[in-house]
């Protein structure tokens, strides 16, 4: 997530036209849900001005927790659009961050680059752009994640 608000340095490529796809990058904690919420807003004023859109959302998985990715499903589906892929929570993921490279160059070889790699395939044959609908009331948003709370699922 780039930010929970729209600056001006997130909000001019796209009035420039620079960004015609978003991906949003979300877990499905309350604060991540909180913020890309507010950037889908942004994304939904600036859209109507130029040729962009939400593409869709990379679920940053937190957890292995199969109840996150309905929580993220359901969060993508309300902004009218889908989730793309799902970045798992990795040792190898981690360890690349301690080192400062990409998964595909510090361990090429492994699942986490498979992941990556379907993920830009996915990207690159996207067509999808919305203009999003985001949550206008923040309580709504609560009630979405608290009920997943209350299901055990989030």
């Amino acid at each position: 997530i780039l930010g929970d608000v729209v600056c001006g340095g997130f909000a001019q490529p796209i009035r420039e036209g620079f960004a015609r796809e978003i991906y949003l990058l979300c877990s499905g904690s309350f604060m991540s849900l909180y913020a890309a919420n507010n950037i889908a807003k942004g994304i939904h004023r600036l859209a109507r001005r130029g040729d962009t859109g939400l593409a869709g959302v990379i679920h940053n998985s937190a957890s292995e927790n199969e109840g996150e990715r309905a929580l993220l499903a359901e969060f993508a589906g309300a902004l009218g659009s889908a989730v793309v892929g799902t970045v798992p929570r990795s040792a190898v993921i981690q360890a690349c961050e301690v080192e400062g490279r990409t998964v595909l160059e510090h361990a090429p070889g492994t699942a986490e680059a498979d992941v990556f790699r379907a993920l830009a395939a996915t990207v690159l044959d996207n067509d999808a752009r919305v203009i999003p609908t985001p949550f206008e009331d923040v309580d709504v948003l609560e009630a979405l994640y608290r009920h997943h709370m209350r299901t055990g699922v989030a």
